[in-house]
């Protein structure tokens, strides 16, 4: 009789225990957050640099956040475009594009104008960018925004210049590129070049820059809470209020933490007509 008994309850507990265990489990696996970082640099600098801020953040909200580097630029846009990260770091024309594609909310960015910029080596003779036509120009990607779109942009539309450009995966490579005479010019942004070493920047000089825009955003998926974003925006404003927290903050491209807006800060861009310039990779 007892045994039956027992055999009754199980059979009512069973269910009820199964439930808390994968209603706790839910709520462990809500607790991770993915933040995914447009690869500028080469992967190894990118951990160098947003590891130990990602640690700060999680001591100060609590909340466990994995980083995630993709292999180029293009393997970085095909993640974002499907809606695969939580959180991510990205170009401004990026944050157009994640925007139209999953709603993306931006939530913070750094102060500092992002100005794209057009490069030669510094003891090449050439003046002016219409001198490219018909060179080939290293660039990190089709899409990345300052270092590569808008450059391709402003030549055709306001030079009209045609150049061959070749995609070198980094802003670190497309630097050295020019440096070793590979390319006739490379483009970049201001960011991304004052990190480069001193023996890469005296070899090089601006032919041309972009208009200054607002910088990267750090931005979430809208499936993210509203809680947790506004717990995340917090925190970043608050690392960057200290000195050490600054530091971090510099060293992943975010200098002078703001808010950030998408209909003031990304909105404009659109009416640029960049898309027309955007490269999409070939459905198989």
């Amino acid at each position: 009789m007892r045994h039956v008994k027992t055999q009754h309850w199980l059979c009512f507990l069973g269910p009820m225990l199964l439930t808390l265990v994968l209603a706790f489990a839910g709520t462990v696996r809500a607790q991770t957050y993915s933040v995914l970082v447009v690869p500028q640099f080469p992967a190894v600098e990118i951990h160098r640099d947003w590891t130990p801020l990602l640690v700060r953040l999680q001591k100060e909200t609590g909340l466990s956040l994995t980083l995630q580097v993709s292999a180029s630029i293009p393997e970085f846009e095909d993640l974002l475009l499907a809606g695969q990260p939580d959180f991510a770091y990205m170009n401004p024309y990026h944050q157009v594009m994640a925007k139209k594609a999953k709603g993306y909310i931006p939530l913070v960015r750094g102060s500092n104008l992002l100005t794209g910029v057009l490069l030669v080596r510094k003891d090449d003779p050439i003046k002016s960018v219409r001198e490219l036509d018909g060179k080939e120009v290293a660039f990190p990607a089709p899409n990345a925004f300052g270092a590569s779109l808008w450059i391709r942009a402003l030549l055709a539309e306001k030079e009209k210049v045609h150049i061959t450009p070749v995609y070198v995966k980094t802003h670190s490579n497309t630097y050295r590129y020019v440096v070793m005479g590979r390319a006739q010019a490379g483009g970049g942004i201001n960011n991304t070049l004052s990190e480069e070493p001193e023996e890469i920047r005296a070899n090089l000089r601006i032919l041309m820059e972009t208009p200054g825009v607002a910088p990267h955003p750090l931005s979430a998926n809208p499936r993210v809470p509203e809680s947790t974003r506004q717990k995340v925006t917090a925190a970043l404003l608050r690392i960057d209020s200290d000195g050490e927290g600054r530091a971090l903050m510099a060293g992943v491209q975010m200098e002078s933490l703001v808010r950030a807006d998408y209909t003031r800060d990304y909105l404009p861009l659109e009416k640029y007509g960049l898309d027309s310039y955007v490269v999409r990779p070939a459905k198989p």
